[in-house]
């Protein structure tokens, strides 16, 4: 049986790393409930959250206290009984730390659920084992496998109510593999729990023995986060451009893919500019070497004109210059898109004009096939072309997510419209 404490046994937490996970799936799922349960099962729970909580389900009339409150953080959540925002939560266990954001299931909010699968290591994809698929459990996981999340787990909620039925279990099991496989999503992992009673959450309970695995915190325990990022060719996009005094010109930004050493020959994009590093700043100390998710300032051998927005890329393997770019998107805004209209595209620290063409390929989340369209509702994810007024220094999402996903901005209202994922480029 396995338990999370807040302190027993060797803390490994330094080489498991903070895993980052996003719990999604349709309205009711259960989601904040799960969460809830996590908090309170591993102790991670003040003892004055718990008292306020407590009084809340009081009111409410319920018998058991409402964990889902634990992060409907809200008035208008907690009203309403559903999540709106993303809602962040930080607990350990004796063997990890974990950064949980629980994403709103309705629809309407499904820009949300993007921005919090943006930095994901893994997502909880839940689904009522009454209701099993629905449409927008389809979409989370559509969405969760185009932002580029390697593990999947797909949680099987509200096994009580179902008489904890292995068959109904097996069922969604096979109707999520089968849509799985034509999206292309692998690495998929089920779970069959009840969050309200807490079989297999934290601890294992009576309730489900004909299920061998892992339990929710032992699989989230040992879920690896080894991405690859070190092993890309190396990209940093400037932010900030010191000059403290006329002897120092550093260079200050955030390694988003590969590695980089004193020494190494760099390019500078969009200028195409080439020089070496001179050296590498962390806070107060100087380092031989710098890795993806550090942010650094470096200085470079060459007085260059560099500034905020441009790429620092390797000089052997450099992103390419576009144009034109092939990309996944998902629409955000009320307002429909614009066959031919003129968004604010961003990527990065840099800017420029974009032109969507006419036509976008929407995808059919029941069926995945792709319908032509010439305007795109709110939640709709389509495959579309986009002309640049200036070039842009892009990789392909699927290599390197960084340089990889941009997002539209209307010009006139300056609200973000499309979250965007480059397919390829021209």
């Amino acid at each position: 049986m396995a338990t999370a404490t807040l302190a027993s046994g060797p803390d490994t937490r330094a080489d498991l790393g903070v895993l980052r996970f996003l719990t999604c799936g349709s309205v009711d799922d259960g989601k904040s409930t799960l969460i809830g349960r996590l908090l309170y099962d591993s102790k991670a729970i003040l003892a004055d959250a718990l008292q306020a909580i407590e009084r809340t389900s009081r009111k409410r009339g319920h018998a058991e206290v409402d964990l889902s409150l634990l992060t409907d953080g809200l008035q208008a959540e907690r009203e309403q009984g559903i999540t709106i925002d993303v809602a962040y939560r930080y607990f350990s266990t004796g063997q990890r730390s974990f950064i949980i954001a629980d994403a709103p299931g309705h629809e309407q909010y499904t820009r949300n659920m993007v921005t919090a699968a943006s930095t994901a290591d893994l997502a909880l994809i839940l689904v009522d084992a009454r209701k099993g698929v629905l449409t927008q459990t389809r979409r989370h996981l559509t969405l969760a496998h185009l932002v580029g999340i390697r593990h999947l787990v797909v949680v099987v909620n509200k096994m009580d109510l179902v008489g904890y039925d292995q068959a109904v279990f097996e069922r969604i099991r096979a109707e999520v593999l089968a849509f799985a496989g034509e999206l292309g999503a692998e690495d998929l992992v089920f779970l069959p729990l009840s969050a309200l009673a807490g079989d297999l959450v934290v601890e294992r309970g009576g309730n489900l023995p004909w299920y061998g695995g892992p339990t929710l915190v032992e699989l989230l325990e040992s879920a690896a986060l080894e991405d690859g990022r070190e092993e890309l060719p190396f990209r940093l996009s400037v932010q900030w451009v010191i000059r403290p005094h006329q002897d120092f010109r550093g260079y200050a930004g955030r390694v988003a893919a590969g590695r980089v050493k004193v020494g190494d020959a760099l390019t500078v994009l969009p200028s195409d500019r080439r020089s070496r590093v001179k050296a590498i700043h962390l806070g107060g100390a100087r380092l031989d070497e710098a890795v993806a998710g550090q942010s650094v300032i470096l200085e470079l051998e060459d007085d260059l004109d560099i500034s905020r927005g441009d790429l620092l890329a390797d000089a052997g393997r450099p992103p390419l210059p576009a144009r034109s770019l092939d990309a996944d998107l998902c629409w955000l805004s009320e307002a429909p898109s614009r066959p031919g209209g003129r968004y604010l595209l961003r990527h990065g620290s840099r800017e420029t004009r974009a032109i969507l063409h006419g036509t976008a390929h929407r995808l059919d989340l029941d069926s995945l096939q792709r319908e032509p369209e010439t305007r795109l509702a709110m939640n709709d994810i389509a495959q579309l072309s986009l002309t640049l007024q200036q070039p842009l220094s892009v990789d392909p999402y699927r290599e390197i997510r960084a340089t990889g996903a941009f997002i539209l901005v209307d010009e006139t209202t300056h609200a973000t419209v499309a979250a965007g994922f480059i397919r390829g480029a021209e």
